[in-house]
């Protein structure tokens, strides 16, 4: 099944924490892809198709991925670090993890992105490479799985009971205005 970039959301920008969630749904389906791909062809010649998934999930990484970790670290993450609540203080260690997770996950994008650019240029991608690859894409994976449940499980529902309306509608704003869409048009949509 293809991935679609830039397909529509479950939620809106005026639903901040659920379009979080949603962008979570597609880095676990792009990396998926990239996986697939990859455990399908072994490095060896690949089809319109396979290189036309390869190219959406770098293009994902490179492009939306960044934006994302940008709204959980500049609208998010210091709006509940400005809570003085229990809750909030025993989250935080967690968040500093998560944020260094981010770090981490940035540069074996990088690294994934240099092998899969050869690969789409070259048509193959030698043993060494492919290992290097295989080994890349499986700690991604890990490091995702346990960094979305973390907050889809625990941060986004905290957010959610102590953020106020207002709160949530600024980091909305700036999620849309991440993405080039104006938020004039957020206050339209929502009437």
């Amino acid at each position: 099944m293809p991935v679609t970039l830039g397909a529509s959301p479950d939620h809106g920008f005026d639903q901040p924490l659920g379009l979080l969630s949603d962008c979570h749904r597609r880095i676990e389906r792009f990396l998926n892809a990239l996986w697939r791909v990859t455990s399908d062809r072994h490095g060896g010649e690949l089809q319109d198709e396979e290189r036309h998934t390869l190219r959406r999930a770098l293009e994902y990484f490179r492009n939306a991925a960044p934006r994302h970790t940008e709204d959980e670290e500049a609208s998010l993450f210091p709006r509940l670090r400005a809570i003085d609540s229990p809750q909030v203080k025993a989250l935080m260690r967690d968040v500093e993890r998560l944020e260094a997770d981010h770090r981490a996950a940035e540069a074996q994008h990088d690294r994934v992105h240099e092998l899969v650019d050869g690969w789409l240029g070259r048509g193959q991608l030698g043993e060494r490479h492919l290992q290097e690859l295989v080994v890349l894409l499986a700690a991604l994976r890990d490091m995702y799985r346990e960094h979305i449940a973390q907050e889809d499980e625990r941060v986004f529902p905290l957010a959610a009971r102590l953020l106020s309306q207002s709160q949530l509608e600024q980091i909305g704003q700036e999620m849309a205005m991440r993405r080039g869409v104006e938020t004039r048009r957020l206050d339209e949509e929502s009437r």
